[in-house]
């Protein structure tokens, strides 16, 4: 899920889409370098265009989680991109600079096959290794704040669950705790549970009174099992399974309201996470 350089954790994905960059930079460099072209500019205006594109559309779909607060439109760290869109415009961008340089079509596209073929095979091994289905969970002892132990079995039956893997150092944890705190009780149909990783009680229980926090399903897992099973360094993780325990989705670092609400909504169509 996650991979670490040095004390940074980052997102398969992301290192992924790194990969796929350089290797379209590096054919189209190869494809074009007899006629002196490159097209290392037009895949970062590809990029820029994609990203901006991506980033409007998911706050247009998903405003009225900002509207109270439009300065975080910019705070793009919650992860609220729409793919889709991006990719029409990235899309839009390589057709207008092929159209305008006829001795860059040839680079571009060949450089584009090859960067598609290298995320095609990617997307296939992360599939492969898309992340624990919730069985694969159940069986980590955890502890309640009273000391009791506890599975996630117990907690949520039958039900899409979402599992939070957090600590009370970690500031993007706190950052979004608030927020997943108001979907617990607004989505009674989904089960919220929230792992403290590696901390004692007396740690857990002082942050939420100090920050009063109303918590369902607060549990312990001291030795960091579930961040283990689920090849995740880095806080906060949460993980989305629908009702089948099938992992739906997973997102690294904190959550907006916004990106919260579009990650549920798969929740509800679970044939999403297939696409």
């Amino acid at each position: 899920m996650t991979i670490n350089i040095g004390p940074l954790a980052f997102p398969t994905q992301f290192l992924a889409l790194l990969i796929c960059g350089a290797v379209a930079a590096l054919v189209g460099h190869l494809v074009g370098r007899r006629q002196h072209v490159g097209i290392s500019g037009t895949l970062t205006d590809m990029l820029l265009a994609g990203a901006l594109a991506a980033r409007v559309a998911f706050v247009a779909i998903w405003f009225e989680h900002y509207r109270g607060a439009p300065w975080t439109i910019l705070d793009i760290r919650d992860g609220g991109f729409t793919p889709w869109a991006g990719l029409i415009a990235a899309i839009a961008v390589g057709l207008w600079q092929g159209w305008r340089r006829s001795t860059l079509r040839g680079p571009l596209t060949m450089g584009l096959l090859s960067g598609a073929l290298i995320w095609a095979v990617s997307l296939g091994v992360m599939r492969l290794g898309t992340g624990p289905a919730r069985s694969d969970l159940e069986e980590i002892a955890l502890v309640t704040l009273q000391g009791s132990p506890e599975s996630l079995t117990r907690v949520a039956p039958g039900k899409p669950m979402v599992v939070n893997l957090w600590a009370t150092w970690c500031p993007p944890c706190r950052r979004e705790m608030p927020v997943l705190a108001a979907a617990q009780h607004q989505v009674p149909g989904v089960s919220f549970i929230f792992a403290d990783q590696g901390e004692n009680v007396v740690t857990v229980q002082k942050y939420i009174s100090e920050q009063q926090l109303a918590l369902a399903n607060v549990l312990l897992d001291p030795g960091k099992k579930l961040a283990e099973q689920v090849g995740s360094a880095g806080l906060p993780t949460t993980l989305f399974f629908d009702a089948s325990g099938k992992l739906v989705d997973t997102h690294v670092g904190a959550l907006s309201s916004a990106s919260l609400a579009s990650k549920l909504k798969r929740l509800e169509e679970p044939g999403l996470a297939d696409q």
